[in-house]
């Protein structure tokens, strides 16, 4: 769990590149208290924002992703590859976000980045903690931002 004071220090989660894209979710007030992560999908459904923080960081980190046409009209199964989840190809897709003005990456998700709401979902079913679950998640998200974006995670950030 973690803690946003302010709307500044909420939108300085995110690069200096994507804070002019964020939009924060309909009703946010603050002190903010984020249980495992925080995502959103902006009111016109092109964007999808995620904060969260890093094992071992006490700052929060925010990506902003384009979810980018899909081009699929047939529902094709895919599995999202943080979570693992599967879902058709209208629930799972490709999120791309920006590395610099030149490059841009892209990974397979859960088009809301719902994920823990998957994972809880299946750990429910069978009876399980969903604790080692969500740890992995943030782990993902975490290398995802450190080896796509060459975001930077320390333990007094």
């Amino acid at each position: 769990m973690f803690r946003i004071e302010t709307e500044k220090e909420f939108l300085s989660a995110f690069r200096s590149r994507d804070r002019k894209h964020v939009e924060l979710p309909k009703g946010t007030c603050f002190p903010l208290f984020v249980r495992d992560y925080l995502s959103w999908v902006d009111p016109y459904g092109v964007r999808v924002f995620l904060v969260f923080t890093a094992p071992g960081s006490k700052r929060p980190t925010g990506i902003a992703f384009r979810r980018d046409q899909q081009g699929d009209k047939i529902l094709t199964p895919r599995v999202c590859d943080w979570c693992r989840s599967p879902g058709t190809s209208d629930q799972v897709g490709l999120l791309t976000t920006d590395v610099d003005s030149k490059r841009r990456v892209g990974v397979n998700l859960c088009l809301d980045l719902r994920c823990n709401e998957k994972l809880e979902a299946a750990a429910n079913m069978t009876g399980r903690s969903v604790l080692d679950d969500t740890q992995r998640l943030i782990e993902r998200m975490a290398r995802f931002a450190n080896e796509a974006l060459g975001i930077e995670f320390s333990p007094e950030t």
